[in-house]
């Protein structure tokens, strides 16, 4: 098993391999992570771990509010996450590469990273500024009829989007669609309109023909709803908050 130590980063979303990833960095705890990627050299990945939020806040509160007005606001690199942080996160995650990190003057940062490789979850440390995790490396395997399954799942996903863009009022673009099938089962798990838990189950498929083989069954599914419906509920803003990053 080999494992690695990187900064982890939660959110309410989740994060793909190959997939690009913007963030905009403002608490002090992402500040702080964002320093220290920054000591890495410019010929080095800086790199660190995203894990989606199972139960928990993306951003701290930072003034007294409902239900209890009198509340302090919390501090620290577990604000959001309750007392055992590993708790509040799915345990299946993405290292995320920060190609850019740029500091602005007010102290925040403006990041873009993307997704390389899966990971695991197998604790958190909370002593420093940020949190830091001990992740297991996940091998990709392509598992059985794998090509096949990309071939049904790019059609299918071709029918949903003229469906999504025609339910949206919106034209589609051009862009040519890749047919190496963990790319493909990575790329439509980012593109398609689904809830997080939807999303999580996705990234962490045992392999890839039963990523591609569930994507099918999904889109499917999505494809016959969206014939019916003249418009498309905003699943995600129906489960968290909105959040800058």
């Amino acid at each position: 098993m080999t494992t690695v130590r990187l900064p982890l980063f939660p959110l309410n979303s989740v994060l793909f391999p190959g997939l690009v990833l913007p963030l905009n960095i403002f608490e002090e705890r992402y500040r702080a992570m964002m320093r220290e990627l920054l000591k890495t050299g410019e010929d080095e990945p800086r790199r660190f771990a995203v894990v989606a939020i199972r139960d928990g806040r993306e951003v701290a509160p930072t003034a007294p509010g409902l239900p209890d007005p009198t509340a302090l606001p919390e501090r620290g690199p577990t604000a959001g996450f309750g007392a055992d942080p590993i708790q509040a996160f799915h345990r299946v995650g993405c290292v995320a590469d920060a190609a850019t990190i740029r500091e602005r003057e007010d102290g925040s940062f403006e990041v873009l990273a993307t997704g390389t490789s899966r990971v695991r979850l197998l604790s958190v440390d909370a002593s420093g500024p940020f949190l830091v995790a001990e992740l297991e490396e996940l091998p990709e395997d392509s598992g059985e009829g794998a090509g096949a399954l990309a071939e049904g799942v790019l059609r299918a996903f071709r029918n949903y989007q003229k469906r999504l863009a025609g339910a949206r009022e919106r034209s589609l673009t051009g862009a040519e669609l890749p047919d190496e099938p963990s790319v493909v089962s990575y790329l439509v798990a980012a593109a398609a309109v689904l809830d997080i838990p939807a999303k999580q189950r996705l990234l962490q498929a045992p392999d890839t023909a039963t990523r591609l083989a569930e994507e099918l069954k999904l889109l499917r599914a999505e494809t016959a709803v969206i014939r019916l419906l003249p418009s498309l509920p905003a699943v995600d803003l129906t489960r968290a908050p909105t959040s800058p990053n």
